[in-house]
């Protein structure tokens, strides 16, 4: 099978172009590098020793992605490409809804002419807003505090009702928790542009002396040590729930959504202590307020996924803690 990659050569993409061929499928890129490098393309060719057809471009050109699909036999698409950035999305509300909405549609409406109805979307939790309770399961409630958010939101509803209106798509979304590590190579990684938003990268430029210090947003939540818990899911698991997504594509359910976390939280300090111990680095840190919207705890229930998908994941944290600081170390300046 081969699988038009949007965004391909972001961090999760990559990492997931890399895991389809080692499970043996051909894969396709589209992106337009305007938060990665096609230097991960380079490196996962090198990974795979496989040659990997790249097109530079934004989704939203309709005559390349016509180009796309008439010059590639194109089976699935797996979808990343958008923006992702929540602080971002707040500041700049109309053009996430642009991008990612519009990005969204043309690449549905081409599909729809070349009749390639298989579909795994990159959603994330933030679709659950604030929860009431954890851990969080597929069946609560919906809603989103902020712009990127309402983007997955409505970008899964609008997937929800193509695949109710016709009974020959299939289309599952994947709701990624955290996602956190590198490639066990230590040649790809996440590459923030700029300071990250992420907290293991920043952890990881704090170690490196690229940053001066964490901040911690508040520790007076009703958690284990006052800090934030998070699920923190490992790239390369993550990659693989792709993989088994692909794999399933062809289930009796024309729309499904599938949490994708470990199923246990973990603190922001807990995440810096493992870092701190693998690295061998202080890392000086300072706690300021709280954020707007924070929550105290997110984690995932993911036993659908298991159940369904035949997946789950199999890295720790003290796992993508190792790989990220392999990642920092051998590429300190990331990709350039």
């Amino acid at each position: 099978m081969k699988i038009l990659v949007t965004g391909g050569s972001g961090y999760i993409g990559s990492h997931t172009c890399v895991e389809l061929i080692n499970a043996g499928y051909e894969v396709v890129i589209i992106d337009n590098m305007s938060n990665s490098s096609d230097e991960s393309i380079v490196r996962a060719e090198k990974i795979t020793g496989k040659s990997i057809p790249f097109f530079k471009s934004d989704v939203r050109d309709v005559e390349i992605l016509r180009h796309i699909f008439n010059t590639h036999k194109i089976e699935a698409v797996i979808h990343f490409a958008g923006l992702k950035a929540v602080g971002e999305s707040v500041a700049k509300p109309l053009s996430y809804y642009q991008n990612n909405l519009d990005t969204t549609l043309l690449l549905l409406q081409v599909m729809n002419e070349y009749n390639v109805k298989k579909l795994v979307f990159s959603s994330s939790a933030t679709v659950y807003g604030n929860p009431s309770s954890v851990p969080i399961d597929e069946n609560f409630s919906l809603s989103a505090t902020n712009p990127y958010g309402q983007t997955k939101l409505m970008i899964e509803q609008i997937l929800k009702d193509l695949s109710n209106t016709t009974d020959d798509w299939n289309i599952t979304s994947l709701r990624y928790f955290n996602p956190i590590g590198a490639h066990a190579s230590g040649t790809m990684g996440e590459d923030p542009n700029g300071t990250p938003n992420n907290l293991l990268p920043y952890i990881s430029q704090v170690a490196a002396g690229k940053l001066k210090e964490l901040a911690i947003y508040g520790n007076d939540y009703d958690t284990i040590d006052g800090t934030g818990v998070r699920d923190y899911i490992h790239v390369v698991d993550l990659a693989l729930a792709h993989v088994a997504a692909i794999k399933h594509i062809d289930h009796p359910d024309q729309y499904k959504a599938y949490n994708i976390g470990t199923g246990r939280g973990t603190s922001v300090l807990e995440l810096l202590t493992t870092f701190s111990i693998i690295s061998k680095k202080e890392i000086p840190y300072k706690i300021v307020d709280r954020r707007p919207g924070d929550i105290a705890n997110c984690y995932a229930d993911v036993k659908l996924a298991k159940a369904e998908l035949g997946w789950e994941a199999k890295l720790s944290i003290k796992d993508g803690c190792a790989s990220t600081w392999k990642w920092q170390s051998k590429n300190p300046l990331g990709y350039s």
